[in-house]
């Protein structure tokens, strides 16, 4: 709370103004979470993409990986006061493999190779600072991809869209029509679990509406 003092009658008195709303700074230059944060009706204050080392530790598993990058984006950002730093880390596991964004097209091949006709799980870890206090979650989601004919692969790759995209696939991008099922949450294989980051949020303070 922020404390006035009002001398208007001649006797000083406190009054109790409420603190200000947070400010949310989107640790992520992906503008998939920009517009998955829009949805809930939430615009960041500021967008600040921290530069980190994303390689995966020598027998790391996948779920280990995302949570680690995330809390580590999370310390890399700068935060100023009343300001709530939300960051998020997403990657595409076959087993205990993990897929990351493919360096070129030749890499992006041999990704699609592997995950057609197979299930495959994509995982996002979530974290929010506040202060000294920090929140997260991790959210696996289940994903099949049809069996891929090799023109197929080649039509998807001509389109450009595996760049950037963790096992070179966005699933509300072309390639959502070799995704026949899913079992979790599409928000999450898109790069943000709605439902948990909102979660997160709401206990550091920052709710619907422009911050």
């Amino acid at each position: 709370m922020t404390t006035l003092h009002d001398s208007t009658d001649g006797r000083p008195s406190a009054i109790q103004l409420p603190d200000p709303a947070p400010r949310l700074v989107l640790g992520s230059a992906s503008p998939r979470r920009l517009d998955l944060l829009a949805q809930a009706g939430i615009v960041p204050f500021a967008v600040r993409p921290p530069e980190i080392d994303e390689s995966p530790g020598k027998a790391e598993v996948p779920r280990d990986y995302v949570r680690r990058i995330a809390l580590e984006k999370l310390d890399a950002v700068p935060m100023g006061d009343n300001e709530v730093v939300l960051c998020a880390d997403t990657t595409v596991a076959l087993g205990r493999r993990i897929m990351g964004k493919p360096e070129d097209e030749a890499e992006a091949e041999r990704m699609l190779t592997l995950l057609s006709g197979r299930r495959h799980r994509v995982i996002t870890a979530v974290a929010v600072r506040r202060g000294d206090r920090r929140w997260e979650r991790v959210v696996t989601t289940a994903v099949a991809v049809k069996m891929l004919t090799k023109p197929e692969i080649a039509a998807y790759l001509a389109t450009g869209d595996w760049r950037g995209k963790a096992g070179s696939y966005a699933i509300q991008g072309p390639f959502g029509a070799h995704i026949p099922w899913i079992n979790g949450s599409f928000t999450g294989v898109v790069g943000l679990p709605l439902t948990e980051t909102l979660g997160l949020l709401t206990a550091a303070g920052v709710t619907g509406g422009p911050r």
